[in-house]
């Protein structure tokens, strides 16, 4: 059985700095090679690393595949990990940056398509920033039928956008934390996010019909699909 590394050792603590609490005690314990650490790290981590790399990629066995490389790189690196960043953010830049690379070896090996590298060369200064005015394609409530079209509109944008999209807007985080993860500038965060939104937004206007009964209301969107159950 796994051990929980979990603390409290001050009711006054924010969830923050819980969190922060809890991700040392549990990189000690992997540090230390404690008995059940790894399980616990696994359980923690494994299905949203999955659905991240699934979004990320559109393929349930790519994903599984992204999966098991990141947690070998994690076992691998853990005795380097200095807290520069939450635990959360280091492994989800592992997990991009392993779901990029599995992206890569897919382009080299089918032919007709584009590299991220060539949409996107390093320069990010290249990026016209925009400004956001409208309301985004997330300011939806919507029934699992428009989730399914959400979700097929995040496969069909560039990666790029649909990386820095799904960072902030499915896992919630900051514009920090998704600048650390891709290790581009807050500007070009922002940018790709509205790029992105406004993708999305051009396919999913093209893609439902007004006369369809499809309704969409405002508010926050309702993640309730998981990209899949790992036992």
């Amino acid at each position: 059985m796994a051990s929980h590394y979990s603390l409290n050792l001050n009711a006054s603590l924010t969830t923050e700095q819980q969190a922060t609490l809890e991700d040392h005690a549990l990189i000690s314990a992997l540090q230390r090679a404690e008995a059940g650490a790894y399980e616990t790290l696994i359980q923690r981590f494994q299905a949203p690393v999955y659905n991240l790399a699934w979004r990320l990629l559109d393929n349930p066995a790519d994903a599984g595949d992204v999966v098991q490389e990141v947690f070998l790189k994690v076992f691998r690196n853990v005795d380097n990990f200095r807290g520069d960043s939450s635990l959360r953010t280091w492994i989800y830049r592992i997990a991009v940056n392993e779901s990029h690379n599995k992206r890569r070896w897919l382009f080299r090996h089918r032919k007709g398509e584009t590299a991220i590298d060539d949409i996107f060369p390093a320069d990010d200064n290249r990026e016209a920033p925009l400004v956001d005015t409208g309301e985004t394609p997330f300011d939806f409530t919507m029934n699992r039928e428009a989730q399914l079209l959400l979700e097929e509109g995040l496969a069909a944008i560039s990666p790029a956008f649909r990386t820095a999209l799904v960072l902030r807007e499915i896992e919630e985080l900051s514009y920090e934390e998704i600048a650390h993860i891709l290790d581009i500038s807050m500007g070009t965060v922002k940018s790709r996010i509205v790029r992105g939104r406004e993708a999305l937004r051009c396919y999913l206007a093209n893609r439902i019909n007004p006369a369809n009964s499809l309704e969409m209301a405002r508010g926050p969107v309702k993640w309730g699909l998981e990209a899949g159950n790992i036992k």
